[in-house]
């Protein structure tokens, strides 16, 4: 009868503690705030001095201080003891209970506290094996006795699956947390262009993640033989460091020839180390990696030994990964800035030379009004005109128009204004100019490339006009008030070897005006996609009947850029116009 009262006081006892226990599994999964209420749990039954809940790294099979009460706190922080070793290793080791009481007869103790004399050590058993270890000391010798080894193995085996349980919650909170930051990171990098300022707010960002006190960025020489340094900051400070590291020297030459991360918890014991900085301890090194190829190197630098853990080496990884692309495209984009400024240089001066080749002035023609007018699509552009002297009072005119845009378009038609005026001397009709050119251009021909021109030979004596054409809109005549489209056509010059033309003479009539423009006229488009049109060209000139030759091609150009005001510039467009002064003639067409 006495033994079952016993029983039943010790249950009695035992009940509110495990609901207590229970309690603290159900009410929190923050890792730190369950060690903390596990320990005010266990002094419920145990009036301890020195406690203390060490949890197991399964990978490096080491237990490590998680919450400790009564220990030197650089010993705790710094403590890695392997299982097997110690009260507390050997009880993982075991996965038993170990109460000893006089520590200073058992060889395997670990001396942490002065005057320590009993320790009980407990391992933390899941279904899933060993977390951890719940261990107590006393200055006292057989301080603790087997009811409290009863007691604290209970609290153990309930209290397990309830700091599992926490660690993975505050494992994948953390995960969480980081993958946000790192998103969060990974666009705003993306959006930074200047490498400078880039590197320096990769500095900034990588302290929300890892409490480092030396940061470099090394980048890969063009030669691929050496890492050069790019930015350094110690202790806040930036720094600027010199000396190049050959690849596969140090931990930085080696991360990058081996494209792996390096971490090191003691340079001290690491043969590879370069020393740089007298103050460090541990140090991790991670490869920047772009479409498979090493670019250069991230290196975090600590003076406490063992700060960087497995969990820092993968975020960096992962963070290496966006930090190199942003790196790529703010040198890309650095490269682009210098060659687009060289390249605006290139057309500045390509331009000069372009309006250098076009008449620098109108000739000046006794009977006739001349004005023209070229404007590009782009800095520079394809179309032409030109006025070539002829003897006896005659006067060459030219408008062209290359097919394509930009530098190639206005190459090639310097190519043909050098043609041109390379059988300008001997002062072929515009038929025979137009088959010359052909013919030359047949010679060298280029794929894809072609002209089309208006040439046209005014006789001021005469009066008269002969013209002929390979492709260009219909010159327009104005006569007494009415406008016609001369019925002049003709294949582009430079795509077909044997090729005639049409040649049509005009005498003309004081007054008359007649017109030559490129299709970039016609075809300029409104924002509703409508083109100008021959008809609105047609009714511009007959307004300017009597008027100037520069009414005709100023109002031109001030028509198609109304019409084509907020759209871009399709192609050029170039105007030549001419009116005759005065004199008397009657008009034929053959």
């Amino acid at each position: 009868m006495g033994s079952v009262l016993k029983k039943r006081e010790k249950q009695i006892h035992i009940e509110p503690l495990l609901l207590e226990v229970a309690d603290v599994m159900a009410t929190s999964l923050d890792l730190d705030t369950t060690l903390r209420r596990i320990a005010e749990v266990v002094r419920k039954v145990i009036d301890y001095e020195i406690f203390a809940i060490l949890l197991l790294n399964e990978k490096t099979q080491e237990l490590r201080f998680r919450f400790q009460i009564g220990y030197p706190q650089q010993f705790a922080e710094r403590a890695r003891i392997k299982v097997g070793e110690g009260v507390t290793g050997l009880a993982v080791q075991s996965r038993r209970a170990i109460l000893i009481d006089d520590v200073t007869k058992d060889s395997t103790y670990i001396a942490a506290v002065p005057n320590v004399r009993s320790e009980l050590a407990v391992p933390l058993t899941t279904k899933n094996g060993v977390i951890g270890v719940i261990d107590l000391e006393a200055r006292d010798p057989g301080y603790f006795n087997e009811e409290h080894k009863r007691l604290l193995t209970l609290i153990a085996s309930r209290m397990a699956a309830g700091i599992e349980n926490a660690q993975l919650y505050t494992r994948t909170t953390r995960q969480a947390r980081i993958l946000l930051l790192l998103n969060e990171i990974a666009r705003e990098l993306s959006s930074i262009l200047n490498l400078d300022e880039l590197l320096s707010r990769i500095a900034e960002l990588l302290r929300r993640l890892i409490d480092y006190q030396m940061f470099s960025i090394l980048l890969l020489d063009p030669t691929g033989e050496k890492l050069q340094h790019r930015f350094a900051l110690r202790f806040n400070e930036n720094v600027h460091t010199k000396g190049d590291i050959a690849l596969g020297k140090g931990l930085v030459g080696y991360a990058a020839q081996t494209r792996q991360a390096v971490l090191v918890p003691d340079v001290s014991k690491d043969p590879r180390y370069i020393e740089g900085n007298a103050e460090t301890r541990s140090e991790l090194a991670v490869p920047l990696i772009y479409k498979d190829k090493v670019i250069g190197v991230l290196d975090l630098e600590h003076t406490r030994r063992g700060f960087f853990t497995d969990d820092h080496r993968r975020t960096m990884m992962t963070l290496a990964a966006q930090v190199a692309i942003a790196i790529e495209n703010a040198r890309l984009y650095e490269e682009i800035a210098r060659q687009e400024r060289r390249l605006e240089r290139d057309l500045a001066l390509a331009r000069e030379l372009q309006m250098r080749l076009l008449p620098q002035a109108l000739p000046k023609v006794k009977h006739l009004d001349l004005a023209a007018k070229f404007s590009p699509a782009r800095a520079i552009g394809g179309d032409l005109y030109d006025f070539l002297p002829y003897s006896l009072s005659r006067l060459a005119m030219v408008v062209g128009d290359v097919s394509g845009k930009g530098a190639p378009a206005a190459i090639y038609a310097a190519l043909v204004s050098g043609i041109l005026r390379s059988h300008a001397p001997i002062e072929p009709g515009p038929a025979e100019m137009l088959s010359a050119v052909n013919l030359s251009l047949a010679e060298r021909r280029i794929e894809a490339q072609f002209v089309s021109l208006i040439y046209a030979v005014w006789d001021d004596e005469q009066r008269t006009l002969l013209v002929a054409n390979s492709g260009l809109p219909r010159p327009v005549l104005v006569r007494d008030g009415k406008t016609s489209a001369i019925e002049a056509t003709g294949l582009p010059l430079g795509l077909f070897d044997d090729v005639s033309y049409d040649e049509f003479r005009f005498d003309m009539h004081p007054g008359d005006i007649f017109v030559l423009f490129s299709d970039g006229i016609l075809d300029a488009r409104n924002r509703k996609g409508e083109l100008f049109g021959r008809t609105r060209v047609e009714k511009i000139i007959a307004e300017c009947a009597n008027q100037s030759a520069n009414c005709v091609v100023d109002s031109l150009f001030k028509a198609v850029s109304e019409h084509s005001a907020g759209v871009e510039t399709f192609d050029d467009q170039t105007v030549l116009a001419i009116k005759v002064k005065d004199g008397a003639g009657s008009q034929k067409a053959k």
